[in-house]
């Protein structure tokens, strides 16, 4: 198989209309900060229980096309013996890898941060690719102050996503391209919108003169929305029309789909908004979701790191995917949200 048929072969199965992405690629720190505020211990062992407890969820695959997984779950066996990514194969649901080495601050800028982990990633790929890795991950991270961020922080983190994204469809692996404009602070939707839009064009700029194959990327935006400590909250219908304005003024056609990150939101929050969004109709891409918290936070809180309540936790997480599954075509309604999880498959 050539490249770019592994590389479309990949993106149909991710951009597939009614699946989305499950984002479990926590770093140790950010799961043992969650893992703590539920009571959970973390340890190598109780981080495999957990997501093996959520990709072991009975007919999750109807709903989900891929998981971004860490490198210590990518070396992981469950507890069948087999590998994470065997595991995820044997159902069906693609195998991904976050690739990027965290944030460091980038110089000459007021605290702004900027993704490190291209030195060495060629041979990181190829060690990913034999382990069953299709698709990998980077996220490039901007606040939003009065000052920022800086054209210094926009363009830095384009031309890193940019030259990250080649290197992975040189190797046959689909890039997920994850700028997110942060939740924190309390700017407005409007100052949300005013950012937004010059970080993507920024990122597509870059996407085309690394010569980066548009229709083999998925694109991993954060919402238009107000910071979280913004005391004029925007509406649902506000957060899709002002996302959707700002999608259709910097990204081409040519990208088959737009998996959006929670950033932070509740999980009814961005369900709402992902059907909202949908609901608009006439857009050029698929749109659907890659969700960590959002789709994870009930599960956690109900599995608590026990086992007598994995049953329980699995049904939170199969409730969560499919609604988003039905967010992806316009189809959900905030009534769903009483209603108990549907039966497994």
């Amino acid at each position: 198989m050539t490249t770019n048929n592994e590389l479309a072969a990949t993106t149909a199965k991710l951009a597939a209309r009614g699946k989305g992405i499950l984002a479990a690629d926590e770093s140790n720190p950010t799961i043992t900060k969650r893992f703590e505020a539920v009571g959970i211990t973390s340890s190598e062992d109780t981080r495999r229980a957990y997501r093996e407890m959520l990709i072991t969820t009975p007919g999750f695959n109807q709903y989900i096309a891929g998981v971004i997984l860490f490198e210590e779950t990518l070396n992981q066996k469950t507890s069948q013996g087999n590998t994470f990514p065997e595991m995820l194969k044997s159902l069906g649901v693609l195998p991904g890898i976050k690739v990027d080495k965290g944030l460091v601050i980038l110089p000459n800028t007021k605290e702004e941060q900027i993704t490190q982990g291209l030195d060495g990633l060629p041979d990181r790929l190829i060690e990913y690719k034999a382990k069953g890795a299709t698709f990998a991950k980077w996220r490039a991270v901007y606040s939003i102050s009065a000052n920022t961020p800086s054209n210094l922080a926009i363009s830095a983190n384009a031309e890193v996503l940019a030259r990250y994204a080649a290197i992975c469809q040189a190797h046959g692996i689909v890039p997920i391209v994850e700028p997110e404009v942060l939740i924190d602070g309390d700017h407005t939707l409007e100052r949300c919108e005013e950012v937004s839009d010059p970080v993507f064009h920024a990122v597509f700029q870059a996407l085309y003169r690394h010569k980066v194959k548009l229709e083999y990327i998925v694109l991993k935006p954060s919402m238009v929305i107000n910071g979280k400590a913004c005391s004029k909250k925007a509406s649902v219908q506000e957060v899709a029309e002002a996302t959707i304005r700002v999608l259709k003024h910097t990204v081409p056609g040519a990208v088959p789909t737009i998996n959006f990150l929670s950033g932070g939101q509740s999980s009814e929050q961005a369900t709402a908004n992902l059907n909202a969004m949908n609901k608009l109709g006439n857009l050029p891409w698929n749109l659907s979701f890659s969700y960590a918290r959002a789709l994870q936070d009930y599960a956690m809180k109900t599995w608590k790191g026990d086992a007598k309540n994995v049953q329980a936790a699995q049904k939170e997480f199969f409730k969560r995917a499919k609604l988003n599954s039905l967010a992806a075509t316009g189809s959900y309604t905030d009534a769903m949200e009483k209603e108990s999880a549907a039966t497994t498959a």
